[in-house]
């Protein structure tokens, strides 16, 4: 029993820690899964709640592990695993079930697993709590119970601390398609094929309808249409014309006219800059100011394209534009595809030859990169 009682601590310490850090160390990533969760569920009401749940419930498990491993507290830290395992597993089999989100999003992005995957982890992990819950008394510690508190502390500490270090800048670790160092142009590339029919969609920002166009007829050039709909969507027809399937999915970069302009864009040579602003209404104002238009200036004078990358509507754009005096072209794209991208608002990213340099979030990004 005491063999078993160990290996069962492990294996949830070890799990629940992982578990933790990894979402720690992308708060963001997590709070958006989270308001994924919310959107399914019709609990967009919650979405404010996201953030701080997100660092909440990572600490939590982080901290959860890590007493765990070492033996912490047993009499409080057991019945509360064996509690929140008691609450998760039921949760993963309905979302099972219902398949409301692609997969729970437990692991971050370091780990993908389905949502059946994920369920049955659980089952596993309950069975551990369990077995540590009813033994807890068994327990044999590393150490006397007069440092559990100092030690508890310390893993708090560090593990909040860790989540707010990274929501301030970027995630320590990237394990996304678009972390440095990786050819994003190996992983956009377009199939050859006929060409396909494809649909623009767009969402009616007074009163949220959605409406499906063709790409080459819809009423781009009528301002008091673009005063209403802003584009939200492209829809191709399946089997003609795709993408080759890669960890970049359902990335494309849209022009004004809403002609797809991902390919000359990515596969560029050289050096270009990228910024992402995924949301013009929140993003930093200031470190556009400061940061961004210099660089632009920099990078234009060594004759290097500077792009930025949106969600925002081009009527948003266009005041946008207007307001911070910029010279560089915007282009539209996934909301989505964008937060993936980086986790700021805005955010730089540099490319050479489709390759990622480096990335900077708002609070880092540099006035020049290349001197004179």
């Amino acid at each position: 029993m005491q063999l078993l009682v160990f290996v069962s601590r492990l294996f949830f310490g070890v799990v629940f820690i992982l578990s933790g850090f990894v979402k720690s160390i992308d708060p963001l990533g997590t709070t958006y899964k989270l308001q994924d969760f919310f959107t399914a569920f019709r609990l967009e009401w919650l979405f404010p709640a996201a953030l701080p749940f997100a660092v909440f419930l990572s600490s939590l498990e982080f901290l959860v592990g890590f007493a765990f491993l070492l033996g912490l507290k047993p009499r409080i830290i057991a019945p509360v695993g064996f509690i929140m395992m008691v609450i998760f597993t039921p949760a993963t089999l309905y979302i099972a079930l219902t398949d409301p989100v692609p997969h729970c999003g437990c692991f971050g992005d370091a780990i993908i697993l389905t949502n059946w995957e994920t369920f049955y982890k659980n089952i596993l992990l309950l069975a551990a709590a369990a077995v540590v819950f009813f033994n807890r008394e068994k327990i044999r510690l590393f150490s006397s119970h007069a440092t559990d508190g100092y030690r508890a502390l310390f893993a708090g500490v560090f593990i909040v601390s860790l989540s707010l270090y990274c929501l301030t800048y970027l995630p320590l670790m990237d394990f996304r398609p678009w972390k440095i160092g990786n050819d994003v142009s190996a992983y956009i590339s377009a199939e050859q094929g006929p060409s396909p029919e494809v649909d623009l969609v767009f969402k009616n920002r007074k009163t949220g309808a959605v409406k499906k166009y063709p790409a080459d007829d819809y009423p781009w050039d009528d301002p008091e249409w673009t005063d209403v709909w802003e584009y939200e969507a492209r829809i191709q027809e399946a089997g003609e014309f795709r993408r080759t399937e890669s960890p970049i999915e359902n990335f494309i970069i849209v022009d004004a006219s809403g002609e797809d302009i991902t390919e000359p864009i990515i596969n560029r040579s050289g050096y270009q800059y990228l910024v992402v602003a995924y949301d013009l209404h929140t993003t930093n104002q200031s470190a556009f100011y400061d940061r961004v238009n210099p660089l632009a200036e920099n990078a234009m004078e060594h004759g290097y394209p500077f792009l930025v990358f949106t969600a925002s509507s081009y009527e948003t754009i266009d005041a946008f534009r207007e307001r911070q005096n910029a010279a560089y072209p915007f282009y539209q794209s996934d909301e989505r595809a964008l937060k993936t991208i980086i986790r700021s608002n805005p955010g730089l990213v540099l490319l050479k030859d489709g390759v990622v340099m480096g990335k900077w979030p708002q609070r880092r990004i540099p006035s020049s990169l290349f001197e004179k």
